[in-house]
C-alpha cells in the first residue's frame, strides 16, 4: 500500500524479506525500493536503519500511513466459527486489547499481515482469520468479518523511498536530512555533536542509536533533521564533520505531511 501510494507509476516487486529488497535494487531487477522506518506504536524497525548504513542507497522520499487492522476470513466463514487468528506478531501486538477480548480464538504468529490471508485462501481455512489490511481482501477475494480492531487509532507507519546511491537525485524541493554518525567513545561526544546541529540551525526531530558489530558498546547514530534552505543543512553536516569520526548523509527529501 505504502509503494503503491510513493511509486504509483511502479510495478511492484514483492520480496519476502528485507535483505532481498535491497538485492533487488542494488542488482537492478528494481529502480526502487519501500521500506518501513517506524511506527507510532511499535518504534523504530530497527533492521532496516542497519541496511541503510551497510548499503550504497539514498533516501528519495518519505510516506505516512496509516494502519487499519481488519479481521479476515475466507468467503462464507461465520465470525463465530473462527477458531485461529494468523497475523505478523507486530500486528497481533497492536490487536491486543481485541485479541484478548475474542476469547473463542488463538492467536498465532505469521510471517506477513497480508501473507496470512493469502494462506488462508490458498488453503480454503474455514476455522481461520488474519489480520491485515483492507487491501488484502480485495487482492486474495476473502471476506472482511471486522474492520479496524486495531487497539489505537493514531496507528502510522513511516515509510521511506530508496534508490541506489548512483542514480540521479530528483529534482525536488527538500526540508528533511537522515544522517549516521559515530563518535569516539569520550565523555561528552554526543553532548558536543548535538550542539553543533543546534548551533547550525537545523531542527532535530529524530535519534536513533544502533551497536557497531564487533566493537562492543560502541554506537552508530542516526538522526533526522529540519532544515529551511540548503545552506543550512550543508552547514549541518560540516558543524557535524568536526566533531563525528564518521559521518554518512543518507538522503534529503521532503518530510511527509502530518
Amino acid at each position: 500500500m505504502a509503494a503503491l501510494e510513493l511509486a504509483p507509476d511502479y510495478e511492484i516487486l514483492p520480496c519476502a524479506v528485507s535483505t532481498d529488497v535491497f538485492a533487488a535494487l542494488l542488482d537492478g531487477r528494481a529502480q526502487s525500493a519501500v521500506l518501513p522506518i517506524e511506527n507510532t506504536l511499535h518504534g523504530a524497525v530497527t533492521e532496516h536503519y542497519d541496511l541503510l548504513l551497510r548499503n550504497p542507497v539514498r533516501i528519495d522520499a518519505e510516506g505516512l500511513l496509516r494502519i487499519r487492522h481488519n479481521l479476515i476470513a475466507a468467503p462464507g466463514v461465520e465470525l463465530s466459527a473462527i477458531r485461529t487468528v494468523l497475523s505478523h506478531p507486530v500486528a497481533l501486538n497492536q490487536c491486543r486489547k481485541f485479541l484478548e477480548s475474542f476469547t473463542q480464538a488463538q492467536a498465532l504468529p505469521f510471517y506477513d499481515t497480508a501473507g496470512s490471508v493469502k494462506h488462508i485462501m490458498n488453503g480454503a481455512l474455514q476455522d481461520t482469520a488474519g489480520l491485515a489490511p483492507e487491501l488484502a481482501a480485495e487482492e486474495y477475494g476473502a471476506n472482511i468479518l471486522l474492520c479496524g480492531v486495531e487497539d489505537h487509532a493514531q496507528n502510522v507507519t513511516r515509510f521511506h523511498l530508496i534508490r541506489r546511491a548512483e542514480d540521479p537525485t530528483p529534482t525536488v524541493e527538500t526540508d528533511k536530512l537522515s544522517v549516521a554518525f559515530a563518535l569516539e567513545h569520550q565523555p561528552g561526544t554526543l553532548v558536543k555533536a548535538l550542539q553543533a546541529l543546534a548551533s547550525a540551525g537545523v531542527n532535530l526531530t529524530r535519534i536513533e542509536s544502533r551497536p557497531v558489530p564487533g566493537q562492543p558498546w560502541e554506537y552508530v547514530f542516526f538522526v533526522e533533521l529540519r532544515f529551511a534552505d540548503t545552506p543550512t543543512a550543508d552547514a549541518a553536516l560540516a558543524a557535524l564533520r568536526s566533531e563525528a569520526r564518521m559521518v554518512r548523509e543518507l538522503g534529503r527529501y521532503k518530510a511527509a505531511a502530518t
